[in-house]
């Protein structure tokens, strides 16, 4: 299948909204961060971790990146 068929204006979206979550979690954790505050630190980084992992899984979902090991 081609790139062209995989990626529509619904992909883009959905895509986006993953990279602004990734991106609204990972300024919370940069926040925690900053304040020295361990504890939301942590769930923070949690959080943020979480958001990347369902970024990754939507673009192995559409086939555009290969699932390792």
């Amino acid at each position: 299948m081609a790139l062209t068929e995989v990626i529509d204006d619904h992909v883009l979206q959905r895509y986006r909204e993953l990279l602004d979550a990734e991106d609204c979690a990972f300024d919370e954790l940069e926040h925690a961060f900053e304040d020295g505050d361990r504890a939301h630190f942590e769930a923070d980084l949690a959080t943020w971790q979480a958001a990347c992992e369902r970024k990754l899984s939507y673009l192995r979902q559409l086939g555009l990146i290969s699932s390792l090991g």
